[in-house]
């Protein structure tokens, strides 16, 4: 009897795994490559758990995440806290929700120096009062009030200069069942100046002790109902959205004044109000001055506008319609704008002018899995990045696979609205992450880097992905590249981690793409 048939293969299918590889088993029943603690924790602050994937509850990827992060904090706590602030400060993740849950996290159960630490990185990590109040939640539900909290807590107060604070107090009124007088009952900070004081003596009972101009401007608009006079308190003060009544807030000439001074990612999140109130129209002053700013790359920079969030801003506002009811008409500039713009948030790519095949999973897991506060699929978003090597490579080209491949007939010139409508109509299928590179040698295609966009569930396959890479190698000559992007936070990659041929990315911010360049190039 010859043994080595039962065991050396070099074909294996995917349900089983390759021998001495040390691969375990996903979540689909296929075999892949478990990513190391720290990588699952970047994966976790990157993409959350929100919603869940197809094979794994929402419930149960969260603690999975808690269990990964309590026992690095364990191994070395410190190190732990400085990448949930890097990854949060760099804004390389959609929403801040996974870095503050563990922070909160950190602060509750660290030994003494990681939660110190913790409690230093708080300004970083909580950038606003909203984030403020949504770790407070957080360790609310972990802990109670201790004093390392409270200090962390005045702190986060009394660092803030006076204007800052105004603005935090007022745009950031309550959120997640807090209130800044809540936080400043329960911290009882040292005012660090009069002003503080005073900030502080009105958020508890109303009394201004101290003239502070901002703090004085945001009364008066409360009771204001002209809407010329409070778009002249508005443009003078640079009061924010959120600190106008209800009753103005309908005004053309109001949204006009805070148009002004706008931080983009509000400008982001008010497009549709702004055009169903009658301020954006075709041709309009503030179209324009919209889309200048939606097109900026400099202001893009400067406000770590993450692509996600134009992606969900695209989605939203091309839809006409909310949640509520509410309807308007999308104005053709600013869809237009909001395209440049998903393309202008990324870090500037040069181009490889390497042959790039991009294989993107299409199957059903695709669909179900949720890109973290957005309601986009990791589909839609996966399908979003390709267009971008698209857009930049000559020598690029997209594969639609699940269990079998489908040219989805994607070109640089298309828009992410077209781009993601083609991918919605032909999601269908298991997974087989192999296929791209099966395909490849098959049909004798050159291709120095394949990029495959996928949620690492792949089992269904003849073969393992690695093998069909090496296989590829062999037959065409190539020392091709395999750069696997991750769309979901679970524990897996089909990179071989022992081939330093295959880089494993999770997600995508904008940095990405650069760091695809570098390693299609050879620099890494």
């Amino acid at each position: 009897m010859r043994f080595s048939k039962h065991l050396m293969r070099k074909k294996t299918p995917q349900s089983a795994p390759i021998i001495g590889a040390g691969q375990v088993r996903n979540d689909a029943g296929g075999h892949v490559w478990a990513v190391d603690r720290w990588a699952l924790l970047e994966r976790f602050l990157i993409l959350g758990t929100e919603g869940g994937t197809y094979y794994a509850t929402e419930e149960r990827a969260t603690k999975e995440s808690a269990e990964n992060l309590s026992e690095l904090l364990v191994e070395d706590g410190p190190r732990a806290v400085d990448t949930i602030a890097k990854i949060s400060r760099q804004g390389r993740a959609p929403k801040n929700g996974p870095a503050l849950f563990a922070l909160a996290l950190a602060s509750s159960i660290g030994n003494d120096d990681t939660r110190q630490a913790a409690y230093a990185a708080l300004p970083v990590v909580a950038r606003t009062g909203t984030h403020l109040f949504q770790f407070i939640s957080e360790s609310e539900e972990l802990r109670g009030w201790g004093r390392g909290l409270r200090r962390a807590v005045s702190d986060w107060y009394n660092a803030r200069e006076v204007d800052d604070l105004v603005y935090q107090v007022t745009k950031y009124r309550n959120r997640e069942k807090w209130t800044h007088a809540d936080l400043v009952r329960l911290a009882h900070p040292k005012p660090a100046s009069a002003e503080h004081g005073a900030v502080y003596r009105w958020l508890i009972n109303g009394e201004m002790a101290v003239p502070i101009p901002r703090l004085e401007a945001f009364v008066r608009l409360q009771s204001e109902r002209e809407p010329s006079e409070a778009a002249k308190l508005i443009r003078a003060f640079d009061l924010p959205r959120e600190a106008v009544p209800k009753e103005l807030a309908t005004h053309p000439m109001v949204w006009e004044a805070l148009l002004d001074k706008m931080p983009l990612t509000a400008m982001l999140r008010n497009l549709a109000n702004m055009t169903r109130y009658g301020l954006l129209t075709p041709g309009a002053e503030a179209t324009r001055h919209v889309v200048s700013s939606l097109t900026d790359p400099v202001r893009l920079r400067a406000a770590r506008i993450h692509p996600v969030a134009i992606l969900l801003a695209l989605a939203t506002y091309e839809r006409g319609t909310g949640r509520r009811g509410q309807e308007w008409m999308p104005v053709p500039a600013i869809l237009q704008a909001l395209n440049e713009a998903f393309h202008l948030a990324f870090e500037s790519v040069v181009p490889t002018g390497k042959r790039i095949l991009i294989g993107l999973d299409i199957s059903g897991s695709m669909k179900s899995a949720l890109i973290p506060g957005s309601g986009l699929s990791a589909a839609k978003a996966a399908v979003a990045l390709s267009l971008v090597t698209l857009a930049r490579e000559e020598s690029a080209q997209v594969l639609g696979f699940s269990d079998r491949l489908v040219p989805l007939g994607l070109h640089g010139g298309m828009t992410i609205t077209e781009v993601m409508a083609r991918a919605d109509r032909a999601n269908f299928g298991a997974t087989d992450c192999a296929l791209p590179m099966i395909w490849a040698t098959e049909n004798r295609q050159e291709v120095d880097a394949f990029v495959i966009l996928t949620d690492n569930e792949t089992w269904c396959g003849v073969r393992h992905p690695s093998e069909a890479l090496g296989e590829y190698r062999h037959q065409s000559g190539i020392d091709a590249r395999l750069i696997i992007v991750a769309m979901t936070a679970n524990q897996f990659t089909i990179a071989d981690p022992r081939d330093p041929g295959m880089l494993d990315v999770v997600g995508f911010d904008p940095s990405v793409p650069k760091v695809m360049e570098h390693f299609i190039r050879g620099e890494f």
